[in-house]
């Protein structure tokens, strides 16, 4: 709302400095103007004092001119996205004066994006990108990424690490807080409100009794969770995503595991942090998903009966496009469908052959990947997997998907970025020897065999993580503390620098 009323404000101070050189309509960008029906004066052909009355009424001026910005269908489309631009796009602006009377009227001051500032659309005195009414580019401002609440939260998931008897006790603490002090519900799952441990605890007897249970893959709960709370390490908060196939309530991770590289929060501080959440305007980050689909080819399989399989002239091949035996999706059977958040990998499973896997872009071939496999990662799987198999890391605001080979057959096949809104798919090549095997966040292994394809794209659920800090400075500290990144023993120095050989004439 913020950014329409700027952009408002600004075509409006725009139309009143253009009054002067007498145009109408949006601002000039090379194209002509839709002229006035015939017999018609134009605004510039009119007597001086129609123009000077017009000027003293500015609702009737405004409503003079509505009409001639409809007379012109690209005009308009493009007015209309000059006036939904988000706020701090207006430096790529093109006003319809001079440029001398931009640098007086407005200077340019560069606002800070984390996705870049908005790209300009036209280039030079005639060129310009095609308007596309249906693509949509978002650019978000890191300051802007702050948790709200429409309503007060009143159901939260507690997701505890299992086996670990340390954390019997902040488990009961947790739950004790949100139900006795925050009037919460809390939901847990039942094999952790079932453990021995609590289950012989008669104080905490109480509690227990007012928690809601489920289980995994019966139980329904993606309606009902307003917040999510994790005590553990990384894998809590890759299970509590697994939980979610669509869209994901915000996640609160506690450092209670192992190397807590997603979870910022300590748990000495869990009620002042807590209460914080529950208020709202917590800063929060927003790590991508990839939507992972297995398409088993029917065709190919060898159990089919013949007349159930597809005339010739149906199985026509895409020019290149798709791997050979592929036909259209229609002819595979989707297996399985879900939401990763850290990566996909594609490996050579038991076999002791390399695995031969295509991948293809946009249903284009890339690239044969003959090694152990490839892993497909997000930027938050970028310091996963990804980074032991020598990835870049990637933080998680940044749109992207990323492809590495695990250990390849070749010295040249280095990890490469790919844009996040792209399609992957990979297939078994047809001289493979064996088949592959494919896993998701390490979950739900199977075996991929000829025909079979597993396609690759962004989701559009991502999971909401809450920050302790902010979204640059958690990340940072996470790569100091948890991977130790760029710690060496400095170079000490030196005490006269005259002593230094490449000083000496």
């Amino acid at each position: 709302m913020l950014g329409d009323v700027s952009c408002q404000q600004m075509n409006r101070d725009r139309m009143e400095n253009s009054e002067s050189s007498s145009s109408l309509g949006p601002p000039d960008r090379g194209m002509a103007r839709p002229s006035g029906p015939s017999g018609q004066l134009s605004e510039s052909a009119r007597p001086s004092k129609h123009r000077e009355h017009r000027s003293k009424s500015p609702r009737r001026r405004r409503e003079g001119k509505r009409p001639q910005r409809r007379g012109d269908g690209h005009e308009q489309l493009l007015w209309e996205i000059e006036r939904r631009r988000l706020p701090g796009q207006h430096e790529h602006l093109e006003p319809s004066g001079s440029a001398s009377d931009t640098a007086e009227s407005s200077p340019k001051r560069r606002a800070h994006f984390l996705h870049g500032p908005y790209p300009a659309t036209h280039f030079g005195p005639k060129a310009c990108i095609l308007p596309n009414p249906t693509s949509v580019m978002h650019i978000q401002d890191p300051a802007s990424q702050r948790l709200t609440w429409n309503k007060p939260p009143v159901n939260v998931l507690v997701i505890r690490k299992i086996r670990d008897e340390s954390l019997v006790e902040p488990f009961k603490e947790l739950c004790r807080f949100l139900v006795e002090e925050k009037q919460m519900m809390v939901y847990v799952e039942r094999r952790v409100a079932d453990d021995a441990t609590l289950s012989k605890d008669e104080a905490f007897g109480s509690i227990r009794n007012q928690l809601c249970t489920f289980r995994e893959g019966y139980d329904d709960i993606s309606d009902c969770i307003d917040l999510i709370i994790c005590l553990g390490g990384d894998g809590t908060l890759l299970y509590a995503s697994s939980l979610f196939q669509g869209s994901v309530p915000p996640v609160m991770a506690f450092h209670l595991g192992s190397l807590g590289f997603l979870t910022p929060f300590k748990f000495e501080s869990y009620k002042t942090e807590v209460a914080k959440v529950f208020e709202g305007n917590a800063a929060i980050t927003l790590r991508s998903r990839l939507k992972v689909k297995v398409v088993k080819d029917m065709l190919q399989r060898t159990d089919q009966q013949p007349h159930d399989r597809e005339p010739p002239e149906q199985q026509q091949e895409h020019n290149g496009l798709l791997p050979h035996g592929h036909t259209n999706s229609e002819a595979g059977k989707v297996t399985l469908q879900l939401q990763v958040l850290n990566e996909v990998v594609v490996d050579r499973g038991p076999s002791s052959y390399l695995s031969n896997v295509d991948l293809y872009l946009n249903g284009r071939l890339i690239t044969s990947v003959q090694g152990d496999g490839v892993i497909v990662s997000t930027p938050t799987g970028s310091t996963a997997y990804a980074a032991a198999a020598g990835a870049s890391m990637i933080h998680p605001n940044v749109p992207a998907i990323m492809v590495t080979p695990i250990c390849p057959h070749s010295l040249s096949f280095r990890p490469i970025v790919v844009p996040a809104g792209v399609e992957l798919m990979i297939t078994l090549s047809p001289d493979a020897r064996n088949t592959a095997w494919v896993s998701f966040d390490g979950r739900k292994r199977q075996e991929i065999q000829h025909g079979d394809c597993i396609k690759i794209t962004t989701s559009c659920y991502p999971v909401p993580s809450i920050c302790c800090h902010d979204l640059v400075y958690d990340w940072f500290e996470s790569l100091a503390q948890c991977l130790h990144w760029n710690v060496r023993k400095r170079q000490a120095r030196l005490a006269d620098i005259s002593d230094s050989s490449d000083t000496e004439n």
